[in-house]
């Protein structure tokens, strides 16, 4: 990877998502009213303290990886990438230049959805707010990365939604939101512990029930890190220049 090069498709990244305002709806907006709409819901019910954790995981995670798949599929179905990387750009610094990108978008993401989960529909937040936006945007990164990675074995956008099943339901399934983890059959429990989103959410739970826990979300934090990375990493090396 070569970091000017990385930058250089960064920014032409964040120029075409800066004049599609539909886009930066998607990814600014959507998440916040659907939290909103979830505590509209639950309205004088103790329903949004306990599931809005969770939510603020999940919503970014899911927008960040179809917005991520769908636009790096498009720049393979275009011939873009094919002609990209005649030039001395590589496939890491395609790769790291779109997870920079959407990694800074995923930022401004997170801050938006809490700021609106916590001072405009009062979710309690026992710990530190600014540790609640870290583990959000750990979960925007994440559903960033493993968009990328879905992207790679995409062929059309069809596809990608496809790939929702694989990639994104187990963990909605297993990751806590409907049953806590422990309380789970022990193989579904073993096979949680496997999927990075179970850690999103232990993290997103435990920094807004308990303010002296910012070890152990800080170390949750960190396993969804290396989940990140891992399929980043995956990423790069399964791009192909082109669809079939």
């Amino acid at each position: 990877m070569t970091p000017r090069l990385t930058l250089a498709t960064a920014g032409r990244v964040l120029a075409q998502i800066r004049h599609d305002p539909r886009t930066i709806g998607m990814l600014l907006v959507v998440p916040a009213l659907l939290i909103g709409l979830l505590a509209w819901i639950f309205d004088d019910t103790p329903v949004f303290e306990t599931a809005g954790p969770a939510m603020l995981g999940l919503f970014p995670f899911i927008v960040m990886f179809l917005i991520t798949s769908i636009t790096t599929l498009r720049e393979r179905r275009s011939g873009t990438l094919e002609r990209l990387l005649v030039m001395p750009l590589g496939k890491g610094d395609f790769i790291g230049g779109y997870a920079l990108a959407f990694g800074l978008l995923a930022v401004l993401q997170a801050i938006v959805a809490v700021a609106y989960a916590v001072w405009v529909c009062g979710l309690e937040v026992e710990g530190s707010v600014w540790l609640l936006i870290l583990v959000a945007v750990m979960n925007g990164l994440l559903g960033t990365m493993l968009g990328l990675l879905a992207s790679a074995f995409a062929t059309t956008e069809f596809q990608v939604v496809q790939f929702m099943p694989v990639f994104v339901a187990p963990q909605i399934l297993l990751g806590g939101i409907f049953l806590p983890r422990d309380q789970m059959p022990e193989v579904l429990e073993a096979i949680s512990n496997w999927l990075p989103l179970s850690y999103s959410i232990d993290a997103l739970n435990t920094v807004t029930t308990d303010a002296d826990a910012t070890g152990e979300v800080l170390v949750d934090v960190a396993i969804v890190a290396a989940f990140a990375v891992g399929a980043l990493v995956l990423a790069a090396l399964t791009l192909r220049r082109r669809t079939a």
